[in-house]
């Protein structure tokens, strides 16, 4: 399958050079964060993807939006693979404001609140991994799914801090990692 960290948020563009939490609830793209979407789009465009998997926040619905340009997969949108919260950006928007955004997309599924309140532990963040790692690995469309989420998620997944834009190929078979690098 493969794996998209969303594009640069607002809130990556300040606790990035900082690690200040700036304060920023569901940040949307910088203009950086928008190039970073159409960039993947562009390398995604030929690769025949049968489901995308896109985690609720804006900033991974914007990524997510040059793609669904190219590809008609059928989209899920699936809370399970959020952001771990630990800072403001992680505190999502309701579901009626995210339909209100993204027409196009079903948030009637997600309960409200759908984000983690209050902060939620590495062992929180790795189980969810570990749950979707295992859901992936049965199902058949798996090596043409995409996923679009968040850097502590696809490190938990995969054991690699992604930067923002990155793609990364990975096989859901394959073991969990033994060690995670939190501070990377």
């Amino acid at each position: 399958m493969f794996l998209l960290r969303h594009g640069q948020s607002y809130f990556n563009l300040h606790f990035t050079p900082t690690r200040i939490d700036p304060g920023i609830e569901d940040p949307e793209l910088t203009d950086l964060g928008l190039a970073q979407a159409h960039a993947a789009a562009g390398r995604l465009a030929e690769v025949p993807l049968t489901r995308i998997i896109i985690s609720p926040y804006m900033r991974a619905l914007q990524t997510a939006e040059p793609i669904l340009k190219f590809q008609r997969a059928p989209v899920d949108i699936m809370h399970e693979v959020r952001e771990r919260a630990a800072f403001a950006c992680d505190v999502g928007s309701p579901p009626k404001l995210l339909a209100a955004r993204f027409p196009h997309h079903d948030f009637r599924h997600l309960p409200s609140p759908w984000w983690s309140k209050p902060v939620e532990t590495f062992e929180a963040t790795m189980l969810r991994a570990d749950q979707f790692r295992a859901l992936m690995a049965a199902r058949d469309d798996a090596k043409t799914t995409l996923l679009v989420s968040h850097w502590a998620f696809i490190l938990a997944l995969t054991g690699k801090s992604l930067s923002n834009g990155d793609i990364l190929e990975y096989d859901p078979m394959s073991d969990k990692p033994k060690h995670i690098d939190w501070e990377s």
